[in-house]
């Protein structure tokens, strides 16, 4: 969830790794630091809030430096301060650290027994100072590390560097995602391919339990038992106008005006007249589906809505039971798995640690296949499982996910056509009316993004609103889960989604003259049963904004206020009442002045439990 970036170079590195970190600020944003070797001097600064923050002090200071390392924090041990802040320094040697040292507690005892003394309340300290207990001893420094490294449990993305070996940085990888840059007479270390975009787009991908040693000249990577390895390079395709605001106000805006073109990026090279291209999903041929009898999905936060939705359709266009399960949860219970089964992830980043923990658990089980939906290429779990679903929607830094989200739900609807034929459980004809509703869907898409100015209007009667309710009924109760978390997420507003015909059941009893319901109200099978729930709603004098369609029976008035939205195929409806939503979330969070892109408390990939 933090951001590290790192640098090793013939040129002054600061304003490299201050790029980078800028770039890596939607993964952590309570405090920062840099850390720069001159003249065999360990130069550190740090500062609390934003990335700008420490620019300035950097600007004041001065931090030159030929190697040098960076970090932004999303704090875990010990609160927001300059304090706690990383690069953490013992001695000679300075770290930054991303994941969670589960042991540091019993760790630092013995530290302490052994003279060091700790200034902050972090396990990063304590690791920094077990690497320079192993450095009396060892040989040398990598030796030190790897000592290190033997003793502690958890999870870390590393960086290392050493004052009295000024020409070389030090990086290491367990279950915390960490990339190596490649460049000419330079070389970097990230968190996120996006942090070096500017200096380079050649990047190594570190595995699980490997340490790579970085000069100027070259990069050595090892296991933990100090056997070399060897490792491929890949190109990124992304650029750096990726990560660019262009003329919008915030990342959010632009990524959700983008989902017309990330959609269609989606669909590029998949639809062959009336098929889908096997290539749509990486490592399948013809019969890779066929005798799957079983799905699991696992997710976290959006992705986990996403999969909501995908059972919908993956139930009606295969005829195969699917459940949906939180990869917090799947990960800690036992669970039974019923035989031929295809266990799906779902995640933005492909770093999510409980998702990436929930599919190395299935690979114990007894699932006969893995396949991940995810929109970065040499993640973790895209390496780690059989078949690889690229959801192909480029860059998104707004924490709050939005096209993400929308091509995922594409992808699972691709994903379920593509098994729903291998089966024979979906006929010709369908198969045809769903692709034609498919290949209109990016210009659907810019249809629905019409209602913006009226969304803007209407979310100022949002402004001072604490609670919100989202109803929706079939597959779209998922779309009200995930509306409801769009709002809380960048307004603050508490919001829950429920499945309308659950009101009865108790959210009723919230009710009032103050509550503002959003009701996701398509022209489908449920419409008449989702107007009866409202009306009961309506009865207890509730505010209703009611997302419809012009054809249906919903009426506007004083107590009701309806958005009215372009008819669409019901197969797209989940994806295209999405764009609304996001719509309302964001201008609500500009009117009540949050920060819409990097909210509290948030990171954009959660890569710690």
């Amino acid at each position: 969830m933090c951001g590290i970036v790192g640098a090793v170079a013939q040129r002054n590195v600061s304003q490299i790794l201050l790029e980078g970190l800028s770039k890596l600020e939607y993964r952590g944003y309570d405090s920062a630091g840099i850390c720069c070797i001159d003249n065999n001097q360990l130069h550190c600064i740090k500062s609390t809030g934003k990335v700008k923050n420490l620019k300035e002090a950097v600007k004041e200071k001065s931090c030159p430096g030929f190697t040098g390392i960076a970090h932004t924090r999303w704090a875990t041990h010990g609160i927001p301060s300059e304090t706690n802040a990383h690069p953490h320094i013992c001695d000679n040697l300075a770290l930054v650290h991303n994941g969670i040292i589960e042991n540091f507690a019993t760790l630092k005892e013995r530290l302490i027994a052994e003279g060091y003394n700790f200034k902050s309340q972090t396990d990063t300290e304590v690791l920094v100072c077990l690497i320079h207990s192993h450095l009396k001893k060892a040989s040398n420094l990598l030796e030190a590390f790897l000592q290190a490294l033997h003793e502690v449990k958890g999870s870390f993305g590393l960086a290392l560097i050493d004052k009295n070996d000024p020409s070389t940085l030090y990086a290491a990888r367990s279950g915390s995602p960490l990339i190596i840059g490649l460049g000419i007479g330079e070389n970097f270390i990230a968190s996120d391919s996006l942090a070096l975009l500017p200096v380079t787009r050649r990047f190594i991908y570190l595995e699980e339990n490997e340490i790579a040693v970085l000069t100027t000249e070259n990069v050595k990577v090892y296991n933990l038992d100090g056997k070399k390895i060897e490792k491929s390079e890949i190109e990124s395709d992304l650029d750096a106008e990726s990560i660019s605001k262009g003329p919008y106000r915030h990342f959010m805006q632009k990524e959700i005006y983008e989902q017309p073109q990330s959609l269609q990026n989606t669909l590029l090279g998949r639809l062959d007249k009336d098929d889908i291209s096997l290539e749509t999903v990486v490592g399948i041929d013809d019969s890779s589906f066929k005798d799957i009898d079983a799905i699991q999905i696992v997710a976290c936060g959006t992705s986990y809505h996403a999969g909501l939705v995908g059972k919908y359709w993956l139930e009606e266009l295969t005829n195969i039971p699917t459940n949906v399960e939180i990869a917090s949860e799947y990960r800690y219970r036992k669970a039974v798995v019923r035989n031929n089964s295809l266990f799906i992830t779902i995640s933005q980043s492909g770093e999510t640690a409980d998702t990436l923990a929930s599919l190395r658990l299935a690979k114990q089980q007894n699932y006969k296949k893995s396949l991940c939906i995810c929109n970065v290429n040499g993640s973790s779990l895209v390496r780690e499982s059989d078949y690889t679903l690229f959801t192909k929607a480029g860059a998104e830094i707004g924490v709050a996910s939005t096209k993400a989200f929308t091509t995922q739900l594409l992808s699972i609807l691709l994903l379920a056509l593509l098994i729903g034929k291998q089966k024979g459980a979906i006929s010709q004809a369908q198969n045809h009316e769903i692709l034609e509703s498919i290949r209109k869907l990016p210009a659907l898409t810019q249809e629905f993004l019409a209602c913006d100015k009226e969304l803007a209007t209407l979310s100022e009667q949002f402004s001072g609103k604490h609670h919100c309710l989202f109803l929706g009924r079939g597959v779209m109760y998922p779309i009200a889960l995930e509306g409801a978390l769009k709002l809380k997420e960048i307004s603050y507003i508490h919001a829950e989604g429920y499945a309308a015909g659950e009101l009865k059941h108790g959210p009723i009893a919230l009710i009032d003259k103050e509550m503002p319901v959003v009701v996701v109200a398509p022209d489908n099978s449920l419409i008449d049963k989702l107007i009866s729930n409202v009306e009961e709603v309506r009865a207890r004098g509730a505010l209703l904004y009611v997302f419809t369609t012009k054809d249906t029976q919903f009426k506007a008035d004083d107590q009701t206020k309806r958005v009215n939205l372009p008819a669409c195929p019901e197969i797209l409806q989940p994806i295209l009442f999405t764009i609304p939503l996001q719509l309302l979330s964001y201008h609500c969070a500009v009117i009540n002045g949050t920060d819409v892109d990097q909210p509290r408390n948030l990171a954009k990939s959660v890569t710690v439990e």
